[in-house]
């Protein structure tokens, strides 16, 4: 299989049946395409089958760079294997335990003849069933953990009271998974795989066909495993920093209907007059509110640079020109502007998604640039759906500076341009009258110091990832000396842009993690 066909395999929207068919030689050529994985140990403790879901998983993050390694529990063990230590899966030490239950593991659901008082004490008792669990697994392998929700039955006893009565099955399961969210708010390190989501948007009479329970008991069809384990795998990806960091985005038939240029202004289509200006509209607010979760919008187009930013300045448009890091509006390949805007941020090609609504272009990107993302979109009306499902930006960890990422990056912009008016980078770096800030981990910095230890490529020495507990396990052990270091210049305040863990053993110091933010290579923050 060309290595061209595997790329579009997995993109969304995915080919279930293709993937099932041919898992195996997917498998291989995943394997020989690639020279170095990230390697890591995941647990599976399911409530039903879970050899198919096992496969799936594996083969997703194979295609994100992560060779996985499995633990599964036997058929409906999820509990005790859990709960009395088993010896294989101690023995294991997992990185990741994920949990599969359905509502099938509900053990009590509530009758008609059940109070109120009653149902609201047996929600109490299956809630605790899963909390005790959790808090065994956290203080016994101390590593992230991924818990399904619980879809809805396919059937509704009382019909549409089923919701809305405390007697409902729909009700009680609406009621249970509110208390998963609730811990999963309160606590480091625990994420919820959103399958009530999954199944709605797969079709829940689709995804809950009795066959397969009564059959194989699997708590979901066959031909939608891919779809879950898909989802499972964005977290399992994000958790150790594969996540994309950045769009780039077309601009004519992308961002509005029409072409700026020959329409003008004034004729292309977006805001609330006609319906697919409506749909722009709706992309453009989208797209928007990537920015205020740390990611970086560029713009790409083969246009002039004036009837771009014309555009871009649309009355009835939500992205300006001031929402976007880059514009290269001008009349060189696109996949060249790509590479040229990686350079000015300081960021991997992989880290970028090309959206773009001509075939031909996405085709000349990805061909140019294997490792960047390239969504398939036709209709504007689906580009939300089909970017939003393929995971890119899949948040498990956030941090105030991620509100402030899109303006770091353009003092960064405006650093390299003072750069070029200096003589010498010696001078350069005195203009910027930088103060470095050098401490022992603190509890205010401790979610951007784990966020940094996964997503810092560039410069990590030993290339380690941690999660958040395992930081704060650190910063509290006597053997190791932890230390972060921020950087302020005139331009503006960088953050946390440096962590080292050292392990004291004897009179040496083993570097257990050294690593730098991108943002301030070359500016002599390794010698502070």
């Amino acid at each position: 299989m060309e290595e061209e066909s595997i790329i579009y395999t997995f993109t969304f929207p995915l080919d279930n049946a293709l993937l099932l068919k041919k898992r195996k030689s997917l498998k291989r050529e995943l394997l020989a395409n690639r020279k170095e994985f990230l390697k890591k140990r995941i647990a599976i403790l399911g409530g039903s089958t879970t050899s198919e879901i096992k496969n799936m998983i594996e083969l997703f993050l194979l295609n994100e760079g992560i060779e996985p390694t499995f633990y599964e529990s036997e058929f409906g063990q999820y509990w005790q294997d859990a709960m009395f230590d088993e010896p294989n899966l101690t023995a294991f030490k997992p990185d990741i335990i994920f949990i599969f239950t359905s509502w099938r593991n509900i053990s009590f659901f509530p009758n008609m003849n059940h109070s109120k008082e009653e149902v609201d004490d047996l929600l109490n008792d299956q809630y605790q069933h899963f909390c005790v669990m959790w808090e065994k697994l956290r203080n016994t392998y101390d590593c992230p953990i991924i818990q399904n929700n619980f879809e809805r039955p396919f059937y509704r006893l009382l019909g549409n009271k089923d919701i809305s009565d405390y007697h409902g099955k729909s009700n009680y399961i609406f009621r249970l998974n509110q208390k998963f969210y609730q811990y999963a708010q309160e606590k480091e390190s625990f994420y919820i795989n959103d399958i009530d989501f999954l199944s709605a948007s797969y079709g829940l009479e689709k995804w809950s066909d009795p066959f397969y329970w009564y059959m194989y008991k699997y708590a979901l069809c066959v031909p939608a495993v891919p779809e879950l384990a898909y989802n499972v795998a964005t977290i399992i990806k994000s958790i150790y920093g594969k996540n994309k960091k950045a769009f780039v985005l077309d601009l004519d038939n992308t961002l509005w209907g029409g072409v700026v240029g020959d329409d003008g202004v004034e004729g292309i289509e977006i805001g609330p007059e006609t319906s697919k200006g409506q749909a722009y509209l709706e992309f453009h607010d989208y797209i928007r509110q990537h920015k205020d979760l740390g990611i970086i919008l560029n713009v790409s187009s083969k246009n002039d640079h004036e009837n771009a930013i014309a555009g871009l300045n649309h009355q009835d448009g939500v992205l300006k020109p001031d929402d976007f890091v880059s514009i290269k509006a001008n009349w060189d390949n696109k996949d060249r502007n790509i590479q040229e805007i990686a350079n000015e941020l300081n960021l991997g090609v992989d880290s970028f998604v090309f959206v773009d609504d001509n075939p031909a272009e996405r085709a000349l990107v990805k061909g140019q640039i294997s490792s960047i993302a390239v969504p398939e979109i036709v209709d504007v009306e689906h580009y939300i759906r089909n970017i939003d499902r393929a995971g890119y930006f899949e948040v498990t960890n956030f941090s105030k500076e991620d509100l402030k990422r899109t303006e770091m990056y353009k003092t960064n912009v405006e650093r390299a341009k003072q750069q070029q008016s200096f003589e010498s980078y010696e001078d350069y770096l005195k203009s910027l009258e930088m103060k470095a800030e050098i401490r022992h981990f603190e509890p205010i910095y401790m979610q951007r110091i784990a966020q940094l230890t996964n997503k810092s490529n560039q410069f990590n020495l030993t290339t380690k990832r941690y999660s958040d507990s395992e930081i704060e396990s650190v910063s509290k052990n006597n053997e190791f000396i932890t230390l972060y270091g921020k950087l302020e210049d005139r331009f503006g305040d960088n953050g946390v842009v440096s962590i080292v863990i050292g392990r004291k053993q004897n009179e040496d110091l083993h570097i257990d993690l050294w690593l730098m933010s991108c943002r301030v290579l070359k500016r002599n923050m390794e010698f502070a």
